[in-house]
């Protein structure tokens, strides 16, 4: 079960992705699991040498909820290395570039992890041209199929 962050694509140009694991509590895990959480409002941010996840709403599982209410959009510690962070210090010096978050997923070990993307923001005529694109291909694909 995968979160995508659907608009991301739709917003920005993706120039990097990097893979970076998350700081969670169990029942964030259990509802993330569930499909009850949303990338949509969240972006990335680094502050003093961490990387931070900061408006990712994650849904508070409900048994949980009860004894250890935590709050949904509280901001949440990614892990990566200390040398891909410096890395993306620099670039994010570069003006125009920010980090997105794309998706959240589980790997093969069942731990949590965070697509995380190196992006330029679209301008309109771009995203123009990408839904026109986007139309040629589906109305390609539905001629092959008559």
């Amino acid at each position: 079960m995968a979160i995508v962050n659907r608009r991301a694509r739709h917003e920005y140009h993706i120039i990097e992705t990097y893979e970076a694991g998350m700081i969670l509590l169990g029942p964030e895990v259990k509802s993330i699991r569930a499909g009850q959480a949303s990338l949509n409002e969240g972006h990335c941010i680094i502050r003093k040498d961490r990387l931070l996840l900061i408006g990712c709403h994650i849904n508070p599982y409900k048994p949980a909820a009860m004894n250890n209410p935590a709050d949904p959009t509280r901001s949440r510690e990614l892990l990566l290395k200390a040398k891909e962070i410096h890395r993306l210090m620099g670039k994010l010096k570069e003006k125009g570039l920010t980090l997105v978050p794309l998706k959240i997923y589980f790997n093969e070990r069942n731990y949590v992890k965070l697509e995380i993307g190196l992006a330029r923001g679209k301008k309109a005529h771009d995203k123009r041209h990408d839904l026109k694109e986007k139309d040629v291909k589906r109305n390609l694909q539905r001629q092959y199929k008559m």
